[in-house]
């Protein structure tokens, strides 16, 4: 299933701070909470799903990662770990691969730029889904365009 959030709002003048600007990225598609002040933003910085994000797929793009090497990276437990992982999946930007009977797991491509493009895609797929759907619900009912 992939789902994802869409708002479309500014950073209120943190551009600047590429910290700043990666959270309320990571906010606007739901990844993260929303940011309503520089304390939230302090917080986020520190928390296990902007770490992870940041830390082990954005700045280690180059590798793939195990649970267990993530869960001691980010000094957390396996539900945790596994609750941020599995919300990056539903977002279609992570990918998980099997090296023998271990899972691992990377930023799509390797990048997020390119995974981003996987992302569009669908995002692409579901509104053409939509209007189909809205097309067929005013013909069944009857709907003059």
């Amino acid at each position: 299933m992939f789902e994802i959030q869409i708002k479309l709002k500014g950073t209120g003048g943190m551009e600047s701070d590429p910290d700043a600007e990666l959270a309320d990225f990571l906010s606007s598609i739901g990844y993260l909470p929303e940011i309503k002040d520089i304390n939230d933003l302090e917080n986020i910085k520190k928390s296990v799903p902007y770490r992870l994000f940041k830390e082990c797929f954005l700045l280690r793009s180059d590798r793939s990662w195990t649970p267990e090497e993530l869960m001691g990276m980010l000094e957390t437990t396996r539900p945790t770990l596994y609750r941020h992982l599995n919300r990056l999946k539903s977002l279609d930007i992570l990918e998980e691969e099997l090296d023998g009977k271990l899972k691992k797991y990377r930023l799509r491509y390797g990048s997020l730029s390119s995974s981003w493009n996987f992302v569009e895609a669908n995002v692409k797929i579901a509104m053409e889904h939509y209007r189909k759907r809205i097309e067929n619900i005013e013909k069944m009912l009857g709907v003059k365009k």
